[in-house]
């Protein structure tokens, strides 16, 4: 038996996606589509903090022992924290991963916006200009750009045409060849048929987790709505071979 979806749930579901899915597609010089998908809010200052973190056990360090120095020692801490402060991004950004400790203990990367790795005019741009984020206090104008932009870019972002990114990361993949066929629960508009097929296309270039999120989005189609997991994975993209004729 299946049951007809009304606009307003179509459209609440097309909302949750719109702010789950949240890949930014993007061409390089050479002709070549990206999908970038930016780092929210919660990963980026949780990435932060351990920087934040590791400069400031470097401070206390370095205090502790040009304190047998003299004056010559406060001038090199001085010069210290000002490196640790402006240049320590700067740096871990420009080598090949691309990222802080911070940034790389929660898989993220700074990249140009067409996905290039950063150059060394982005990189100082989007961290001296971390001065004009911090205001009007505590990083407030960082936040809300980020929470009002679908890229979470902050002003130095913007400035800098760079963009944080989470890093791909190679896990099992999902096969959908042995995925048993499964009628679905409600019946499907040409579009959401369309919608699972295409999900069914990306699985071989997502991981397993990535699948797992999107599926959950298209849950209803298997009886599975509010629910998430590999079994619920398995449920709809068994629906999507369904829609496919493999019957």
């Amino acid at each position: 038996m299946t049951r007809s979806r009304t606009p307003s749930s179509s459209k609440r579901e097309a909302g949750q996606a719109a702010v789950l899915d949240t890949v930014v597609p993007v061409e390089t010089p050479e002709g070549i589509l990206l999908e970038l998908r930016p780092a929210g809010l919660s990963a980026r200052a949780y990435a932060f903090g351990v920087d934040w973190a590791i400069r400031l056990m470097c401070m206390y360090v370095a205090l502790f022992v040009t304190a047998f120095f003299g004056g010559v020692g406060v001038a090199f801490w001085i010069v210290l924290v000002f490196l640790l402060e402006w240049m320590y991004p700067v740096i871990f950004e420009l080598t090949k991963w691309g990222a802080t400790p911070g940034k790389r203990t929660f898989g993220l990367r700074v990249v140009m916006d067409t996905g290039l790795p950063v150059t060394p005019g982005a990189s100082l741009t989007r961290n001296l200009l971390r001065t004009a984020d911090f205001l009007p206090f505590g990083f407030g104008f960082a936040i809300v750009s980020m929470l009002a932009r679908a890229d979470c870019k902050r002003l130095g972002d913007l400035a800098a045409a760079t963009v944080v990114v989470y890093e791909p990361r190679i896990t099992a993949r999902k096969a959908t060849d042995d995925v048993p066929p499964i009628a679905p629960a409600i019946a499907l508009a040409p579009d959401e048929q369309a919608a699972l097929v295409a999900l069914a296309a990306r699985v071989p270039t997502l991981t397993t987790q990535r699948v797992d999120e999107l599926a959950a989005l298209a849950a209803a189609v298997c009886g599975d709505a509010g629910r998430a997991g590999p079994d619920v994975t398995r449920r709809v993209l068994g629906v999507a071979q369904w829609v496919l004729g493999r019957r």
